[in-house]
């Protein structure tokens, strides 16, 4: 398996994010936006989570998007009482998050202006793992 992660960093380094491991489970967690504003900025990080069972042969792999938000003042869209710390999770609850960043922006009622794909990552992730002879099994909710 340490051959497959190196390997999955490579594939992944382009989008300058960040690996992280506990008990077992894999996380790259990358910022792909960030709106700054007169005293607040927010975040929007791209996380996908995976667990290797070995025995199965499977990369098991989920992902979701983060927004969080801190500043003084107009946070939130509206006057806020002073320092503040806002974070949203949005995951999927039919299958893999599809399309552009714009598209799933728009649910956050939200303008960014930028692109990213997330079936890029998915696909990256699914060849690097079917080299190894393993699968990449999607899950709807976070990999515990």
């Amino acid at each position: 398996m340490a051959g497959m992660m190196d390997e999955m960093r490579a594939v992944l380094a382009v989008y300058n994010g960040e690996w992280k491991e506990r008990k077992g489970v894999w996380k790259f967690s990358a910022v792909i936006a960030e709106r700054k504003a007169f005293l607040s900025r927010k975040k929007l990080t791209y996380a996908a989570t995976m667990r290797f069972d070995d025995a199965a042969k499977a990369v098991r792999f989920s992902e979701m998007l983060t927004e969080s938000g801190s500043g003084f003042g107009d946070t939130d869209g509206g006057i806020s009482t002073g320092f503040g710390v806002k974070t949203e999770t949005y995951s999927t609850f039919k299958g893999p998050l599809q399309g552009t960043i714009e598209e799933q922006s728009r649910l956050f009622g939200k303008d960014y202006t930028y692109t990213f794909n997330y079936s890029e990552i998915r696909s990256k992730i699914q060849a690097v793992a079917g080299k190894y002879g393993y699968t990449l099994d999607y899950q709807v909710l976070p990999v515990k």
